[in-house]
């Protein structure tokens, strides 16, 4: 199938190289090849499978607007907008097309997640919990989404709201460790990203999945059914 790609960065470059090992033809627009959406148009679209944004807070609401114009359908990878999910979804349904989107795209953080569900039951029993995101100097948001994510699944699952504190230093690709400390133990889970190759892997096969579907997804709900 024919992808869009748009951001040239280093996991944007991957994505790309991953997509045409897996016998897809790509082709990428960086932030100069496409100044406020303008290169999105239904025309540019015209037998694109799926666009992929992996860009910037800045830029991604109005990439992902003018693609639910053109009626293209999305994968987006890039974080820092979760504040308008509301109004995403409502343009995403009223456009008929299909949109999936992740804070993460590595399946080793999807399973992490689980497992931050699971041990939330620590919280009410006496336990407080801290998050700490290390991440790359170069990445544009802090909070990182994924510790958001863990964050809001930790609430949803124990009733307690978890601090996260985020550094960022050298080339460091994703780290993100939840302890859980009592007055008789500590618990520390953690995930710890060698590379961005699991983060490019996942974004195309969330690709694979969503080409001729409609409707509004997340990462989270739809990975067990993904091809290898």
């Amino acid at each position: 199938m024919k992808l869009l790609l748009l951001g040239r960065g280093k996991t944007g470059s991957l994505v790309a190289e991953v997509a045409r090992e897996r016998g897809h033809e790509v082709a990428a627009l960086g932030s100069a090849d496409n100044p406020n959406a303008s290169a999105l148009k239904k025309e540019r679209l015209a037998g694109v499978s799926v666009v992929i944004d992996f860009t910037t807070p800045k830029a991604v609401l109005e990439n992902i607007e003018a693609c639910a114009r053109a009626g293209g359908n999305m994968v987006v990878g890039t974080t820092g907008w979760y504040a308008e999910l509301p109004r995403v979804r409502h343009m995403v349904e009223q456009a008929g097309t299909g949109f999936l989107y992740a804070s993460n795209f590595s399946v080793g953080v999807n399973i992490f997640f689980d497992i931050v569900r699971a041990a939330a039951v620590a919280l009410p029993l006496g336990y407080s919990g801290s998050i700490l995101e290390t991440h790359h100097v170069h990445k544009k948001d802090a909070p990182s989404g994924t510790a958001v994510v863990l964050q809001k699944t930790l609430k949803e699952a124990s009733g307690v709201t978890v601090e996260i504190n985020s550094v960022r230093e050298g080339e460091v690709v994703g780290r993100h460790v939840l302890s859980l400390d009592s007055a008789g133990d500590r618990i520390v889970l953690a995930h710890d990203a060698k590379s961005r190759r699991g983060f490019a892997e996942g974004a195309v096969r969330a690709a694979e999945w969503l080409a001729e579907r409609r409707g509004f997804y997340e990462f989270k709900d739809v990975w067990r059914e993904m091809r290898a």
